[in-house]
C-alpha cells in the first residue's frame, strides 16, 4: 500500500484545500463543454466489475464488494476530432503521466510505486486531492488501448476504473468507465444522498477528457456523453 505522506506535504495538501475547491467550484459553474447525462437502474451482477487479471497481486485492494450502498456504473464519452494523433498513441501520453490530464487545481497523481516513464501492471499511484482525502490504486491492467485502476485500502470508493482510446472514422473515442462503491456509510452519505462528493467526481473526470483534446490540440464534438446505472443491493 502506498506510504502516507509526511507532515510537510500533508501541511502543502491541506494549504491548498480552499484555493483548490473554489477554483473547481468556478470552473464546474462556468463550464462550456455540454455534458449528456443519462441515469438507470440496473443489476448489480450485470454490471459490475471486470475480474482482476491473473497474476495482479490482490493485496490491499479494495473490492466493490466491500464497499457500501449501490454500485454505480458510469461511462464517460468524448469524441476528439482534428488531433491528428491516433487513439493509441493518446493512451500512451495519458498512461506515461495522467497528471497531464488531471485538473491540477484540485487532483495530482503521484507514482508511488513503480519505474518513471512507461506505466506497468503492479504499478501504483496516490491522487492527491485538494481535500482531506487521498485516493490510492494500483494498475491491474495495462494494453495498447488502454489501463485500467483498482482501488487500494484508504480510498474514498471500492472498485476499478478503466481508461481508453479508440479511432472510429478519423475521431479519436475516449472512455472513462467506472465500476465503485462507497468505502463507508459516510461516504455514502455524501455521494448518494447528498450527492456532493458525486458532483465533485464528475467535473473531474470530464475535465480529464477536456484536458487530454487539449493536450493533443484537438476539439470535442458534441460534448460529453455521461451515462450512469445505479445497481441497488438488496439491503441499500
Amino acid at each position: 500500500m502506498p506510504k502516507s505522506p509526511g507532515a510537510a506535504t500533508q501541511l502543502k495538501i491541506a494549504s491548498r484545500w480552499p484555493l483548490g475547491v473554489a477554483l473547481t467550484s468556478w470552473r464546474y459553474m462556468w463550464r462550456t463543454t455540454p455534458i449528456h447525462r443519462t441515469e438507470t437502474t440496473g443489476d448489480p451482477v450485470e454490471h459490475g466489475p471486470p475480474a482482476i487479471p491473473p497474476g495482479v497481486s490482490a493485496d490491499e485492494i479494495q473490492y466493490a464488494s466491500d464497499g457500501v450502498g449501490p454500485l454505480f456504473h458510469r461511462l464517460y464519452r468524448t469524441r476528439i476530432k482534428d488531433s491528428g494523433v491516433a487513439g493509441e498513441d493518446l493512451i500512451e501520453m495519458v498512461a506515461t503521466d495522467p497528471d497531464r490530464v488531471s485538473p491540477s487545481e484540485f487532483a495530482t497523481f503521484r507514482k508511488v510505486r513503480g519505474e518513471g516513464g512507461a506505466m506497468r501492471v503492479g504499478d501504483e499511484f496516490v491522487v492527491r486531492m485538494a481535500a482531506p482525502w487521498d485516493g490510492p490504486v494500483r494498475v491491474v491492467r495495462r494494453e495498447a488501448d488502454r489501463f485500467v485502476f483498482a482501488t487500494l485500502k484508504g480510498h474514498l470508493e471500492a472498485g476499478q476504473i478503466e481508461f481508453r482510446c479508440s479511432d472510429r472514422d478519423g475521431v479519436v473515442v475516449f472512455e472513462i468507465e467506472s465500476w465503485a462503491r462507497n468505502k463507508d456509510r459516510l461516504t455514502n452519505l455524501l455521494y448518494s444522498h447528498m450527492r456532493m462528493s458525486k458532483e465533485i467526481q464528475v467535473h473531474m473526470w470530464t475535465s480529464v477528457l477536456e484536458r487530454a483534446a487539449e493536450l493533443v490540440d484537438g476539439r470535442i464534438a458534441d460534448g460529453i456523453d455521461l451515462e450512469t446505472v445505479v445497481c441497488r443491493y438488496g439491503d441499500d
